[in-house]
């Protein structure tokens, strides 16, 4: 995790087990490409071992997005069974894939900001992957998960006007400010036992609009990973947003979308929870 004023975020770690976070500016410079490059999450593992961290006191402390700079965010479209079918859309027969800026990353308590003539900004809680080294043409899906890192909270806001009206290209639609909030923090892969198992939700102003399961995933992680890699080579700390569920805003009957004031809640098993409020562009 990633603590302190947008800027001035400073790394931490919860280990396994515990609830108390721990100061790791004295052994790592950042959660970034570089760290997972340099099997940081080894140098985190014996620094937690050495005992010699310092605890950080998260009360009332700003959480930022666990990884800065991320290279690539990889989407995947159309992933869960019932998505498809609010959608009145067919199951696809292979992952879709559409890109999103990477500056649209920011942490799991911030505003998401609604653009500029924006009529149909949504929600979309996903499961995230993070790449921990690079991968290319990985053999098969039974390979795929030695080169995951860890798993996070994603919300994959998007304007649906944008995406699909405007051009029908969906990286537009997908790409403005603040539209990746992420965290609270990343989950190494051996507290995940499977991710495929793993209750999501979503709720708008404390209703619940999305409650499913990754099992109804139509391609999973491990496919996803190896899928990818066979097109473009993953490097460390890249992302990988694996779809949403059912139950999105524009899904609804009627269509429902953000509005300033809104406040947006979403979670994942093991993952945490985001608490985002929604405000209007400047």
């Amino acid at each position: 995790m990633r603590v302190g004023l947008k800027g001035q975020e400073k790394p931490a770690v919860i280990p396994a087990g515990e609830t108390d976070a721990y100061d790791l500016s004295g052994v790592i410079s950042d959660f970034d490409p570089a760290f997972f490059a340099s099997n940081g999450i080894e140098l985190v593992s014996k620094a937690i071992k050495g005992g010699k961290l310092t605890k950080v006191d998260l009360t009332n402390k700003r959480i930022g997005a666990p990884l800065v700079n991320p290279q690539k965010i990889i989407c995947i479209g159309l992933n869960y069974r019932e998505h498809a079918r609010e959608g009145n859309m067919e199951i696809p027969s292979e992952p879709i894939i559409f890109m999103k800026a990477p500056n649209t990353v920011v942490g799991p308590t911030d505003e998401i900001i609604i653009p500029r003539l924006s009529q149909k900004t949504d929600w979309e809680v996903e499961l995230c992957v993070v790449i921990g080294k690079q991968a290319k043409y990985i053999k098969s899906p039974q390979d795929a998960l030695d080169y995951v890192a860890g798993y996070a909270i994603s919300n994959d806001v998007s304007e649906r006007e944008f995406q699909l009206e405007r051009g029908g290209q969906w990286d537009k639609g997908k790409s403005c400010e603040t539209f990746n909030p992420l965290g609270p923090w990343i989950v190494t892969t051996d507290e995940v036992t499977d991710p495929q198992k793993l209750a999501l939700w979503l709720k708008v102003n404390g209703n619940v609009e999305q409650s499913s399961n990754t099992s109804d995933m139509i391609f999973e992680v491990a496919h996803l990973v190896w899928y990818v890699s066979q097109f473009m080579v993953l490097d460390p700390g890249d992302m990988i947003n694996t779809g949403t569920p059912q139950g999105v805003g524009s899904g609804k009957k009627p269509p429902r979308f953000l509005n300033p004031s809104d406040i947006v809640e979403l979670g994942i098993t093991g993952l945490g929870e985001q608490k985002l409020h929604v405000v209007s562009s400047k």
